[in-house]
């Protein structure tokens, strides 16, 4: 890769495997939306559009330098992982998955923050894209701190609340930001964060099973959600969500009969191997844009 700075905008030349609507639009980050180009969002309490030149393999961001580019962006991004050479170890003698690659062949796995993602899948359980978006935002505005940069439509943005101040919420102000029964949970894993309870970015040190077990003492954590913090925040390549569709798509694409859903990991895990994670992504995408698995 090559990188250039010019003002207030980092070019990076050589990205591949690089597509922003299969990034942010495959249901791993909420804070991200469409823009005039490319897509604005928020992380690490930075505002940054991120644009794509496919042809030239060139990637632009918009308020960024090298120095932010090499320390979180390259990373966030996960620039480091050679993508083209997962997507063949994946569908070698696996047309399924060959056909699947070619539907998702921009998506590459955030690495982000593992405290919001772990709020953020906590809201996610039983509920819509649109919706959960809705939800974070009001949550920011409330309990986060405004941040220099503009939305779309020039909106100001805010940080993701800290741990201490959703523990010291009052659950009635979650509810009113759209939380409902989950404002409880939040509050109470917000709390066993701020009292060393969780180690939340300590996790990722550890073993996939072993971080599964701690995510799941928390309230409002349950398989899948553990497995999708798992997956895009602790660099577990491993983790395979496992929801109702997810079950469906396997079912129907690769076992042929109805079988428990507390199997469906051991399945993916022998068929994939250590990038079960990203085949779920995969997966998942294609079947979605081909309805599969999908129940009228």
């Amino acid at each position: 890769m090559e990188i250039i700075e010019c003002g207030n905008e980092v070019r990076v030349y050589g990205v591949t495997d690089f597509c922003l609507e299969h990034i942010f639009e495959c249901g791993q980050a909420f804070r991200w939306n469409r823009s005039q180009k490319g897509y604005t969002g928020i992380a690490a309490g930075k505002v940054i559009n991120v644009d794509y030149m496919e042809e030239d393999q060139v990637l632009i961001l918009k308020g960024c330098t090298t120095d932010e580019f090499n320390e979180f962006w390259k990373h966030y991004f996960d620039l480091t992982r050679d993508y083209s050479q997962i997507k063949m170890d994946l569908s070698s003698n696996d047309q399924i998955m060959e056909e699947a690659v070619r539907y998702g062949w921009g998506i590459r796995i955030l690495n982000q923050d593992p405290w919001e993602t772990l709020i953020s899948f906590i809201i996610s359980a039983n509920n819509n894209i649109t919706r959960i978006k809705g939800i974070i935002e009001k949550l920011s505005r409330k309990f986060g701190k405004q941040i220099s940069g503009e939305g779309n439509e020039g909106s100001p943005c805010y940080s993701f609340p800290s741990p201490l101040s959703l523990a010291l919420a009052d659950e009635e102000d979650l509810k009113a930001c759209g939380c409902g029964y989950r404002g409880k949970y939040i509050k109470h894993t917000a709390g066993m964060v701020v009292n060393g309870l969780i180690d939340i970015y300590g996790l990722k040190n550890l073993s996939y099973e072993e971080a599964h077990r701690e995510l799941v003492k928390c309230m409002g954590v349950g398989d899948k959600v553990a497995d999708c913090i798992l997956l895009f925040s602790m660099e577990k390549a491993e983790a395979f969500p496992v929801d109702v569709w997810v079950k469906r798509i396997m079912e129907s694409l690769y076992i042929g009969h109805t079988i428990p859903k507390g199997k469906i990991k051991t399945y993916a895990k022998k068929l994939f191997g250590p990038y079960a994670g990203l085949a779920q992504q995969y997966l998942f995408y294609y079947a979605r844009e081909k309805k599969i698995g999908k129940k009228e």
